[in-house]
């Protein structure tokens, strides 16, 4: 059974507390193309959030060999099912 505990996940809290951070980035300059740093920095905290998850999801998948045998074990468990519903669970 897989566990997804893994340490990397901790990284998902980076974008999700950052922005609750006002105080830092409550501001009107620098402006970028006319937009107020409050408002463009929102943006890239939505980057932010997207490049975090890329990195959690490569540094915690499968390699294609765990993959491979997590596909075995959920056939042979609901093959082993299937035959514990014909034999009425003996």
């Amino acid at each position: 059974m897989r566990s997804d505990r893994s340490p990397w996940n901790w990284l998902l809290l980076v974008p999700i507390v950052v922005p609750l951070l006002v105080p830092i980035y409550n501001r009107v300059e620098p402006t970028l193309f006319g937009w107020p740093f409050f408002y463009w920095v929102q943006l890239l905290f939505v980057g932010l959030g997207v490049l975090t998850t890329v990195l959690v999801y490569r540094a915690t998948r499968r390699s294609p060999a765990d993959q491979a045998a997590a596909r075995a074990a959920v056939t042979r468990d609901a093959a082993a099912r299937t035959t514990d519903d014909r034999t009425g669970g003996h």
